[in-house]
Formats: C-alpha cells, structure tokens, sequence
C-alpha cells in the first residue's frame, strides 16, 4: 500500500522565511522522480526551483500559483511505494494530513533540498502558537448594513474583537513584519492571522494598520443623503500592487535605510579622458576586453584600502563602528524582476580581468533570475552606474547595512579647461552617499577626490592591473 508523505517548503537560507508560488512543474497525478523541480518559487531575493525529496506520485498541491507561503507551510503530499491504483491513491489520501508529520523523513535533511542552496543540517525553527481556544476560529460575518444609512466606521474594534489578548508568543510570518506592527504601535494580539494555524502575514498587518489609520466617521443626521456613487469611485479608484515578492524586500530595505542611515552626499565633476584612452588601449593589446565598470570597481577598491572608514558597518545593538578587512564589492544591476545588487568577493584583490568576467557572470544570471541568495548578500560597498539610464547624477540611497554608496554618471563630452585651454573632454559626474555615523566630511571628501583624481590621471593606479 502507498505511504502519502508530505513535502513542506524548505528553508531557504539567508534569512528568507517566505516565498511565493511562481509556477508549479507539476499537476495532481504526475509521477515525479527524487529531487525532481516540483514548484519554482520567487523569494524576496531570487528565483528558485524547488527539488522533492520523495519519489512517487504528486497526490496534491497546497497554494495556487501567486500563493505566498511560509517556510514550514506544506508544498504537496506525494504518494511513495505501492502499485500508484487509483483506488490505493483515494484510500492512502485521506490520512496523509494527520501522519505525514510522524512518518515522513523531514524534507530538511534528504536530498537537494533546494536548487543551487545545497542541504541544510539542523536547524532551530520557529515555533508556532497552535490556536485551541473554540474562540479563536473566525466569527460569522456581520450582516451588512443598509445602504441607506452607513454605519459610522470604528477600526480598533473589529480588531479586538477579532482576536482575544494573549499572554503567549504571537505568530508573525518575519521580524520584519513583527517590527513593522512594533513601529506603528500596533498590538499583534489584535490581529487575526490569515497564514496556516493563525500565522500573520505582512498583509494581516498592513490591513489592520490601515483600518486604524482610517477615520471615524461621526454619525449622519437622519436627513443627511447618502454618499454619492461619485465621490466613492474616486476613493477607490487606482491600481493596488502588493508589495511583496522582489519589489517588497526592495521596498523594506529602502525604508530601513531611510529609517536608520543619517546619510549625506557630496560630488565632484571628472574628466574621464584619460580613463576611456587607457581602456581603449587595454582593449587593443589583446586578450580579453577590459570593461569600464571593472576599472571603476578598481579605482573603488584602492579609495577604500585608503580610506577604510567607508568599508565598514554599524552595530546599532552595541553602538560600535564595525571596520571590515575585505571589500566585497555590490553593483547595481536593473532586471525584468527589478533592482538587484550582486555582490562581487574579494573585489580587492581582482585584477581588471577577473573583475570583468565575475560582472558579466553576475549580470547575465540577474537578467536570468538565476542569482542565488550567496551572489545577493554580504556586499560591503556598492558601486552605482546610472549612466547607463542617461542621467548625469543622483543622490542614491545607501544600500542598508553598507556605509557608503559610489555612483557614476554618463561620460558625455562637454566643454572643460584642459592645461590651461578650453577644450572639449569626455566628463563624468561622480557623487558619493556615505553614513555621517562612520566618518566626517573630510574622510568622504578625501575619498571622492581620490576616486576622481584616479579617474582623470589612471596611468599609475592602472599599472597593477
């Protein structure tokens, strides 16, 4: 007889603790194979198939394609061993919920659990507060109100009563969520999850947030018409797009920023004559062409090993300026998914070429979306090309826990004094965003002058490429 087990979404490493269903690679019924893609899901960092330990036949599927889930939260259950009789699948489904926590081997330890992620060992779980009480399953929806005369809106009340208070853990899908509710002074205990076994989800609290942020209207006089169908239609007007997936890990990073970085920014303008001659040069010589982002990533490394103040990291908890020995050197690339910052390691101690070929590597899998979450984190600096949009400069945001940002304008001609003359020259706009809290003025000014120094006069910093 077939043995139904269940397969929950593996734990994805790098601090994800949840993904959204993109497509499945299998349908209710299919035969699939040990650690054969069954889902490919998109986390707030890449793109993954998902590989099922188990070989059998796919009994059912949990989530529709768009489904966001929590680590932990059941994928599909899969029938292993026996004939795969229909009559034997219908018998064997039945039970796959309630045994498959006792008698399937934890997808965790068996094969690949996850494409390009390898096999995780053991590991501390979350704990999730089981909901027993009778009272905690959802009350019966209150019968509407007439039309005629609306009731006047009160937004903590159906959130206190959704939920009883609670002395124990609460459930939450993310630190990040749970520190979104803590920020806006919203009790979590007040908030129905709508996750698997009560678990709250970003959406939970960003519509409680936006019940209580919402007015409270005062009651009409009896005489008073009721709203016009006008004045309704523009409130609702307007496209809504979830922030979630890709576009709401930018979005929560960007505001963490914000929220955390006493950030400031200085500029300088460059003639980049001499940079663009020594690359043409480079590139005639033979071998494999330099590129442009290469030498400025170059150029990066050695302002950095001159002023360390701006390769380095804040610890908030102990108050402490953290100076980091390895410049590990975030770019920012601009995909079909949207933002990205790979991160090329140990930028230092490449030369031109490797440098070249790891940003080539590295911005071919984003326009794949095929960067893992190791290619997406442990950047120390980041270098920005806007130029590339056609901009000449930007005031960029630092990417959050980084202290300092370069970014790199256009190279366009324009008029500029050359030895004494009036000539035209190929100029670039540099600007540098750095954390008041690692250095002062003068260390940032220092740096951004000897990044444009390099650039104008690269002969002597190029000779060790």
């Amino acid at each position: 007889m077939a043995q139904v087990l269940e397969f929950k979404l593996p734990d994805l490493g790098e601090g994800l603790t949840e993904a959204e269903i993109v497509r499945w690679l299998v349908a209710v019924g299919d035969v699939v194979a040990i650690d054969q893609p069954v889902v490919e899901v998109e986390t707030a960092k890449a793109m993954v198939e998902v590989p099922c330990p188990y070989g059998g036949v796919v009994t059912a599927r949990y989530g529709e394609e768009g489904t966001e889930l929590p680590v932990g939260a059941p994928l599909l259950t899969v029938a292993v061993g026996g004939t795969g009789a229909p009559e034997e699948l219908a018998e064997a489904a039945p039970e796959a919920a309630p045994t498959a926590a006792e008698s399937a081997v934890s997808s965790e330890y068996s094969g690949n659990v996850l494409v390009g992620y390898g096999t995780a060992g053991p590991a501390a779980r979350r704990r999730r507060v089981k909901h027993t009480s009778p009272t905690a399953a959802p009350a019966p929806a209150a019968p509407k109100a007439p039309a005629a005369a609306p009731a006047p809106v009160a937004a903590p009340a159906p959130l206190a009563a959704a939920v009883p208070a609670s002395a124990g853990p609460v459930p939450v899908i993310s630190p990040l969520v749970r520190k979104l509710a803590r920020d806006r002074g919203l009790d979590l205990r007040e908030v129905r999850g709508s996750g698997p076994e009560g678990l709250i989800l970003r959406a939970d609290v960003e519509l409680a947030l936006a019940a209580l942020e919402r007015p409270v209207a005062a009651p009409a006089p009896a005489s008073t018409p009721a709203a016009s169908p006008a004045a309704t239609s523009v409130a609702a007007a307007g496209e809504r797009i979830p922030l979630r997936g890709l576009r709401g890990a930018v979005a929560d990073k960007l505001s963490r920023s914000r929220t955390e970085i006493p950030d400031a920014t200085c500029w300088v303008d460059a003639d980049a004559t001499e940079l663009m001659a020594a690359r043409r040069a480079m590139n005639t010589a033979g071998g494999p062409k330099i590129s442009l982002l290469a030498l400025l990533a170059r150029i990066c490394a050695h302002a950095l090993d001159r002023f360390p103040e701006l390769n380095s990291t804040v610890d908030t908890a102990a108050r402490e300026i953290v100076r980091l020995p390895a410049v590990h050197l975030g770019f920012a690339a601009q995909t079909p998914r949207g933002l990205v910052v790979p991160v090329v390691r140990d930028a230092g101690t490449r030369t031109a070429e490797s440098l070249t070929a790891e940003f080539a590597r590295l911005t071919e899998s984003a326009r794949q979306g095929t960067l893992t979450p190791a290619d997406l984190t442990g950047g120390t600096f980041t270098l920005n090309n806007y130029g590339v949009f056609g901009v000449d400069g930007s005031t960029p945001i630092i990417n959050h826990p980084e202290a300092a940002m370069l970014g790199v304008g256009r190279i366009i001609p324009k008029p500029w004094v050359h030895q004494g003359e009036l000539a035209v020259r190929q100029v670039v706009q540099l600007s540098l965003t750095f954390d008041h809290r690692v250095c002062d003025g003068g260390t940032a000014g220092g740096f951004l002058r000897y990044v444009a120094d390099c650039v104008e006069q690269p002969a002597v910093l190029l000779r060790t490429v």
